[in-house]
């Protein structure tokens, strides 16, 4: 561990600070571009999944494998890395909300699916990759770079974002619990789903995973934090404009008040 430690240290640096920054840059054009290409295009999961991008990965080993790196890569950043930043209050509390989002999708949201569709190889392997990559940005960013006043965690960005980033959560989870209960057992097919936010808008999960990004963004005020927002309200803005339009072609009844992604808005 203490030559992990070394390592890290020695890699700490204007140029390491560099990557951090072009690595951020890089994940706001990456979502950009998947916006982009999603206009055509199904994202390959779920009710999309298919054959032709690969062999089919079961919903509840692809949830936690390609989850975890988003925990585990910051978790031992703090832990194995020698961090300079890494002792002080507001960095471990942002850490601590980063790792708590993910702690719940790798080893609790994976076991409490029913039934979920599995997922192509390829997709699976991009979101894995992506969580690495995620995980070493948001990871190495609060643990070694980002400084903050003494007073920071009683301040207005904190306190905004903090709420901002549970109130997110909240949201996502409680969707997610309507989405797995909108079939009684032994029933299938799909159904319009109702209750919370969903009598709003078409991606109430996207919605709340998006507004906690955003919350823990205003926290943190960080490059890379920012970056995570924005390419996340680029992906998920992406996949709730085609649940939308699916719900739309399939549904004749479907409510045609409720908008995409952001209650009485869009």
């Amino acid at each position: 561990m203490e030559a992990a430690g070394g390592l890290w240290q020695r890699l700490s640096g204007p140029e390491e600070r560099r990557l951090l920054d072009s690595l951020s840059y890089g994940m706001v054009g990456m979502g950009a571009l998947s916006a982009l290409l999603l206009r055509f295009v199904r994202m390959p999961y779920g009710r999309y999944s298919t054959r032709r991008l690969g062999c089919l990965v079961p919903a509840r080993l692809a949830w936690p494998l390609q989850e975890l790196p988003a925990l585990l890569v910051p978790l031992g950043l703090s832990l194995f890395s020698g961090a300079a930043r890494v002792s002080e209050w507001p960095n471990r509390v942002l850490l601590a909300l980063f790792i708590g989002h993910y702690a719940h999708r790798a080893l609790i949201f994976p076991f409490l699916i029913r039934g979920g569709k599995p997922t192509p190889f390829i997709t699976f392997t991009l979101a894995l990759i992506f969580c690495v990559y995620n995980g070493y940005l948001q990871g190495r960013s609060l643990s070694n770079y980002a400084e903050y006043p003494s007073g920071w965690l009683k301040g207005p960005c904190f306190i905004v974002g903090f709420a901002g980033w549970l109130s997110g959560m909240t949201i996502n989870i409680y969707s997610d619990h309507i989405l797995r209960n909108l079939r009684k057992p032994g029933e299938t097919g799909y159904k319009i789903p109702r209750g919370g936010l969903f009598e709003y808008v078409t991606g109430a999960n996207f919605f709340g995973e998006i507004l906690e990004w955003f919350g823990f963004a205003l926290a943190s005020c960080t490059i890379e934090s920012a970056a995570f927002a924005i390419c996340t309200f680029f992906i998920l803005g992406s996949r709730a404009h085609q649940h939308h339009q699916w719900y739309l072609e399939k549904f004749e009844d479907y409510p045609k008040a409720r908008k995409i992604l952001i209650p009485f808005v869009l």
